[in-house]
């Protein structure tokens, strides 16, 4: 199967029949367009912004109401608080308010500050801002230093 070429840096992306190598999860998935963003993305992450690989976790099932859901990759810091939820989505997939809806649902229980939505193609952003109540877009793609100061930034606030 071939999928489109990503707005991410190359990645060392391990293929098997239809199958793709999950990093995180330790073994091989099927590889689907959102699996194929979903492994790039995890790759963007740990090579180009420092996010540590034993530190995140992929298809995290989160608790909300009375549903069980999985939310596509979730960072924690050293005390395994949640820093970052990541939205992954086909390349066909536009970024709506309804695929950030989905995101900030799973944060109503991970209570991250920062929430990443990206299709592959476009990647969006944003610092749930508890003192004012909004969301509010970032001009990049934090590091993982950075997220952990919004962290800071998040927990004294809520």
């Amino acid at each position: 199967m071939k999928f489109p070429q990503l707005n991410l840096p190359k990645a060392n992306i391990k293929l098997k029949g239809d199958s793709i190598w999950c990093i995180l999860r330790k073994k091989y998935i099927k590889n689907t367009p959102e699996e194929w963003v979903r492994q790039h993305f995890i790759h963007y992450l740990i090579s180009e912004l420092n996010y540590p690989i034993g530190l995140m976790a992929s298809e995290k099932i989160v608790k909300y109401n009375t549903m069980s859901k999985r939310c596509d990759i979730v960072s924690f810091n050293t005390e395994l608080k949640t820093v970052m939820i990541v939205e992954c989505k086909a390349p066909k997939v536009k970024l709506t308010e309804d695929v950030f809806y989905q995101v900030a649902k799973y944060n109503f229980t991970l209570k991250a500050p920062v929430l990443i939505l990206t299709n592959g193609l476009q990647h969006i952003a944003a610092f749930v801002d508890v003192t004012n109540n909004e969301i509010k877009i970032l001009d990049n793609l934090p590091t993982y230093d950075e997220n952990i100061k919004l962290l800071r930034e998040f927990d004294r606030k809520i």
